[in-house]
């Protein structure tokens, strides 16, 4: 086989990798959702989906100990149990929260947002400038945003405005973590940093499951037991192995570009599992937020 050959089956397979990555983690939402329908909540389900997750991280993390050619500093611990804290545990429990509130589909939306808010987040506090390009991209999604807000608000009523908020802050947090994260993920390297974040916001979970309701096993069906178990699963370490691989296979360019039919198969999911309705403004709003997402993160050639 030739080298070109291949590098082109190399690429091929990367591509594939981060669809499945992408569409394991557009599932998420969903079966959030459907776990709702067994009268449990936001805490209950985070708590079972972390709690199932957590063996997987520490093998994760154990591995990239073993395979890493220096340690991990104290104040590089320091850095990723901060940004456990509010990139994964505080955003996580917003983002289940709002779930609450609005659909799948919109939750998706949001949460795509957060190129934007790490656009943001760069020109204010690191002083990036932003261009036109940025201030185009910016236009486009949040018009899309407004778009998908407006087509629940008018379904569901006022409680959208609260959980789209809570998933907005949840972005923001997210957007966060990648901000503060980036320099840190040079120096120990994506796979022990991603273990060590998702330790320490299961750890985190688990604790604010403890204080509120105390030591003992969630009152929940057998049903929801099974979803979260999945959730964990495939919603959650299934496709952060997969992204790592396919990040190392064609890079992030590409990786986003792929990434990017993220909310398309979210609503397809939604409305093929939930029910939930799709128009033609959200249709819009969604093309607007992809086309604006790849925009700013200048990765639409």
């Amino acid at each position: 086989m030739s080298d070109d050959s291949r590098y082109a089956r190399n690429a091929l397979t990367g591509a594939f990798i981060v669809f499945l990555a992408a569409a394991a983690f557009s599932a998420k939402a969903v079966l959030v959702k459907l776990a709702y329908r067994y009268h449990t909540d936001a805490l209950t389900v985070l708590t079972l989906r972390m709690l199932f997750a957590l063996p997987f991280f520490i093998a994760m993390a154990v591995w990239g100990e073993r395979s890493a050619t220096a340690r991990v500093s104290r104040r590089d611990f320091a850095l990723i149990a901060v940004l456990g804290l509010t990139g994964f545990y505080l955003s996580a429990y917003l983002d289940f929260l709002g779930l609450e509130y609005v659909s799948a589909g919109l939750e998706r939306l949001i949460l795509f947002l957060y190129p934007t808010f790490v656009v943001l987040l760069s020109a204010f506090f690191m002083g990036r400038r932003i261009t036109r390009r940025d201030l185009f991209a910016l236009a486009l999604c949040y018009a899309g945003a407004a778009l998908a807000f407006f087509h629940e608000a008018r379904l569901e009523g006022s409680n959208v405005g609260l959980g789209a908020g809570l998933i907005a802050f949840c972005t923001l947090a997210y957007a966060v973590y990648l901000v503060a994260g980036a320099e840190v993920i040079k120096r120990t390297g994506p796979v022990r940093f991603t273990a060590y974040v998702m330790i320490v916001s299961s750890a985190a979970v688990l604790a604010h499951y403890a204080v509120e309701r105390g030591i003992v096993p969630p009152n929940v069906s057998t049903e929801v037991v099974h979803i979260t178990l999945f959730m964990a699963v495939a919603a959650t370490v299934f496709p952060v192995f997969l992204m790592s691989e396919g990040l190392r296979r064609i890079g992030a360019s590409r990786a986003a570009i792929i990434s990017s039919v993220g909310p398309v198969i979210t609503i397809f999911l939604a409305y093929a599992v939930l029910g939930e309705q799709v128009s033609a403004m959200q249709i819009a709003g969604t093309a607007l937020i992809i086309a604006g997402v790849l925009a700013v993160s200048g990765k639409a050639e």
